[in-house]
């Protein structure tokens, strides 16, 4: 290449056809659901829309992740200071859980060397805890502590490089931008609202955020830590997924109780489909062809085709069902949250 020439990273190449790869042949298809306020995690078999299994885990499980590597799940036990550890073969936990303090996201590096803890305090009062703190993700011994200026660190995703990564605020109307090299904070983008979740978009320049705040979907720009854009979705934007072929970007709108549909080329919805309930976070099947939704509010998960909308199940979980995760998905790597895969 000609001197000087950048080479641009497609971000989504393992994950666009929509293959389950060799290392996460053989694990069962399974739906994980933590519930916050019944401290359980429903487990439902996508292929039936059945509950076959409900386990306890810690106080106010959040989200629940898949490890880097796909073999282990991660229950985030907000409440608790730790993680329970799911085998993903057998579907069940493994025994004792690993501490760490308030967990309420957790994403790894791209090379899986480092685990990122998301600690979100949502008010002032907690600021001096609210931050990402940084482990070995094979001892799980602590090796760093990032303070965050702003309230309420919530969602996060890396660069097409993992060089860095950009972090909501969700009380605080700020996304930060994380130096992941120096693990220093670089910059903030003040977009106001209510930011959520965040994910890179298909080309690795821009990045979209959630703002449940302001009813859309905000559009930034990391290299001039700007807005450049907003697409009004519905009241409480929420939760993000990109469709299989990375074409599309779903929006759940969780105070409207519908999914909205972005065709990202031309940065405009194309549908929003009523779907009911409190839709909060969100994630897609191998096939691309379902959506699995959680309904924080309501006690449900409800599962979408993701082509015209239609409502294909709802399947009482009770109590109030947070950060699903389908797992296996496609791709090489988690890097975290509900299962987004490189």
């Amino acid at each position: 290449m000609p001197a000087g020439a950048s080479v641009r990273i497609d971000p989504y190449a393992s994950s666009r056809s929509g293959r389950i790869g060799p290392a996460l042949a053989g694990i069962p298809a399974r739906v994980y659901v933590p519930d916050e306020t019944t401290n359980d995690v429903t487990v439902i078999d996508p292929a039936t829309f059945r509950i076959i299994n409900r386990f306890r885990v810690g106080q106010r499980p959040e989200h629940i992740t898949p490890d880097w590597s796909g073999q282990r799940l991660f229950v985030e036990n907000m409440g608790a200071s730790t993680l329970t550890i799911i085998d993903a073969r057998t579907g069940l936990p493994t025994g004792i859980p690993q501490p760490m303090p308030h967990p309420y996201n957790l994403y790894f590096t791209l090379d899986g060397t480092t685990a990122m803890d998301v600690q979100d305090f949502l008010n002032a009062a907690g600021l001096p805890l609210n931050g990402l703190r940084f482990y070995d993700r094979r001892t799980w011994r602590e090796t760093g502590w990032l303070p965050i200026p702003f309230s309420g660190a919530n969602h996060l995703d890396l660069s097409a490089d993992g060089s860095f990564a950009m972090l909501s605020g969700e009380t605080s109307g700020v996304v930060g931008k994380v130096d992941l090299v120096h693990r220093t904070l670089t910059g903030m983008i003040v977009v106001g609202g209510s930011p959520t979740d965040v994910r890179l978009s298909p080309d690795g320049r821009l990045f979209f955020n959630a703002n449940q705040g302001t009813n859309g979907v905000d559009i930034l720009d990391p290299a001039t830590m700007r807005r450049i854009g907003f697409i009004a979705t519905g009241a409480g934007a929420h939760g993000l997924a990109l469709s299989r072929d990375t074409k599309q970007l779903y929006v759940t709108n969780r105070l409207a109780g519908s999914l909205s549909v972005i065709d990202i080329a031309t940065r405009r919805v194309v549908a929003t489909w009523r779907i009911g309930g409190s839709p909060d976070m969100v994630s897609l099947s191998p096939d691309g062809r379902q959506l699995w939704i959680s309904n924080r509010y309501n006690g449900s998960v409800v599962v979408v085709d993701a082509g015209d909308g239609r409502v294909l199940a709802t399947i009482a979980t009770g109590g109030s069902p947070h950060g699903l995760c389908y797992w296996p998905q496609p791709g090489d790597h988690s890097i975290g949250h509900n299962g987004n895969m490189r």
